[in-house]
């Protein structure tokens, strides 16, 4: 009996997650990303939203770009910046 993998929820959101990771990985290198990053993030919060678990998916995204930012040293300014504006952007996008 062959059977499709069942999506989960890390399985749908941390690609997303990573892409911001890239961008602020890029920001700490002083590559002006903000455009990307909001672009990122409607782009992201648009595809889970159409998903028939879009709240968790969105919050598990929320969750993860918050936990990332807060988890990045503090020697990493423009990185965790960065995070953490996507973060605000997700939660704002969320309530629309």
């Amino acid at each position: 009996m062959d059977s499709a993998p069942k999506a989960t929820v890390v399985g749908l959101v941390t690609p997303h997650l990573l892409r911001v990771v890239d961008l602020a990985n890029e920001a700490e290198k002083g590559v002006n990303v903000d455009w990307h990053v909001r672009d990122a993030v409607s782009k992201t919060m648009g595809l889970l939203g159409d998903q028939w678990n879009a709240a968790v998916l969105m919050a598990a995204y929320v969750d993860g770009l918050e936990s990332a930012a807060t988890q990045a040293p503090k020697t990493r300014a423009a990185y965790a910046r960065v995070l953490q504006a996507a973060a605000d952007a997700a939660r704002r996008l969320r309530r629309d």
